[in-house]
């Protein structure tokens, strides 16, 4: 390939969706809108209606109580509010934010593919695409959830053996290693796996075999992928630290109800939205290039354009960029 693997950095991705996203700015717009404003909003406003109903001390619980429930139900509650939310509502809560979370990955992952190869984006084909691409990037996302949540579980344990202790004890000792040893090696999954979504919308494949195809292809570009994911992780996880501690100090001193509140809540919303939308869409691109880096694009090009140089046309002055690809 013309563009060597050590080129293909965290910027060149950022840079490349940045261009697929701005040529398609309207369809990208309203997916997120429809899919992920929903989701970012939830998970940036559910700290303070948490906080709101466990400080039952507080007059607005009240105000919110009488507003869901009748006023015999009310006065059974009021002295105790340990569980303000029925199990049932709070699975059904979760349920709804993973079934918004795979639509907007899926929708995403489907325009960036083919706004890639400079093919027409549609709103309506981008959502009839769940028909086929949502089953199996449920199962996938299942089981490696799964598998990561069940290598997880001893990381409480060694906590709890190292626990406040300073000595180095055999014990203390291998604990830590233990631990650490874990810890990489679940980071090193998450990172071999970070195409599988990708693959399990795009290729159709489910189970297992995105995971396996997700570590072959990014054979050679770990530290590519482990950047892109820290990236991601790390401002999504500020938006909904910010979130929560925004929950705590409005709740706290009763200033949820100003408007700087809520132009706060819409401002952190927003930009966890494109956060988002820019992680679906640089995974794809990282798919990509991984596949280039293989040799697998190359033949994809030649069938879709029937020539090895490609125009890929949605830089931002919408001039044609010319790549060409060559097998090694």
């Amino acid at each position: 390939m013309a563009t060597t693997a050590a080129s293909l950095n965290l910027w060149s991705i950022l840079s490349e969706s940045k261009r697929i996203i701005n040529a398609h700015s309207r369809h990208f717009l309203a997916l997120s809108v429809i899919c992920l404003l929903p989701l970012s909003f939830s998970l940036i406003v559910s700290p303070t209606i948490l906080h709101l109903l466990t400080h039952s001390n507080s007059p607005t619980i009240h105000i919110l109580l009488r507003l869901a429930q009748t006023q015999a139900h009310l006065k059974a509650q009021t002295n105790s509010l340990n569980f303000p939310l029925p199990f049932p509502l709070l699975l059904l809560s979760l349920f709804l934010l993973f079934i918004f979370s795979l639509s907007a990955l899926a929708t995403i992952t489907h325009s960036v593919f083919h706004g890639f190869f400079g093919r027409p984006v549609k709103l309506f084909s981008a959502v009839t695409s769940l028909i086929s691409s949502f089953l199996p990037l449920l199962v996938t996302s299942i089981l490696s959830h799964l598998i990561l949540f069940s290598l997880s579980i001893p990381i409480p344990l060694l906590s709890f053996l190292l626990g406040p202790s300073l000595s180095f004890s055999p014990i203390i000792l291998t604990a830590s290693v233990l631990l650490l040893a874990l810890i990489f090696f679940l980071f090193y999954l998450r990172v071999s796996w970070i195409l599988a979504s990708v693959i399990a919308v795009v290729e159709n494949n489910y189970g297992i075999q995105p995971l396996r195809r997700s570590a072959a292809l990014m054979k050679g570009m770990k530290s590519t992928g482990a950047s892109c994911f820290l990236f991601f992780a790390s401002l999504e996880g500020i938006m909904l630290w910010s979130g929560s501690l925004l929950a705590a100090v409005s709740t706290d001193s009763g200033s949820w109800r100003d408007w700087a509140f809520v132009v706060q809540i819409v401002l952190t919303s927003t930009v966890l939205t494109v956060l988002m939308l820019y992680n679906a869409a640089a995974n794809t691109v990282l798919y990509m290039y991984c596949k280039a880096v293989h040799g697998e694009l190359a033949s994809e090009i030649a069938e879709e354009f029937a020539w090895q140089y490609v125009s890929l046309p949605f830089d931002d002055s919408k001039v044609p960029r010319v790549v060409s690809v060559v097998s090694v």
